[in-house]
């Protein structure tokens, strides 16, 4: 790994989707990886439009997918009998901490889990805030 990567929650592609100039500027330049729940999430979701679901396979096809292995199931083991995130977060979390990859998100819950490489994204932070 480049150092370059970071995993994406499910929440910041929404906001990319809605159009935020703030995280489009914090993952210029990043290789960015999603695990393959949020993938499923975002795919899955029955509010989609066309349109809709036309912005997320472009998106998603400039991603990297990243699938269930054996370290990961490891790491959600531990996770979900220490926190009580829920099923997709625990995943997420999981192969955050199995790939020793920052992840971005706006979902506080994240921060109670040892060993993430956290980056708590909030509409009223600039981007230099986060370097």
């Amino acid at each position: 790994m480049s150092g370059k990567e970071i995993l994406v929650d499910t929440n910041i592609i929404l906001y990319l989707l809605e159009g935020s100039d703030t995280l489009v500027e914090i993952l210029q330049g990043k290789d960015i990886y999603l695990s393959f729940i949020t993938e499923l999430e975002l795919i899955g979701y029955k509010g989609n439009s066309i349109r809709r679901e036309e912005q997320i396979a472009a998106l998603l096809s400039d991603c990297s997918i990243i699938s269930m292995n054996n370290l990961i199931k490891e790491k959600y083991v531990e996770i979900r009998k220490r926190h009580h995130l829920k099923l997709a977060d625990t995943v997420i979390a999981a192969t955050a901490i199995a790939f020793d990859m920052p992840i971005i998100t706006a979902d506080k819950q994240f921060g109670t889990v040892n060993g993430l490489k956290l980056i708590t994204y909030q509409h009223n932070i600039r981007p230099a805030d986060l370097s």
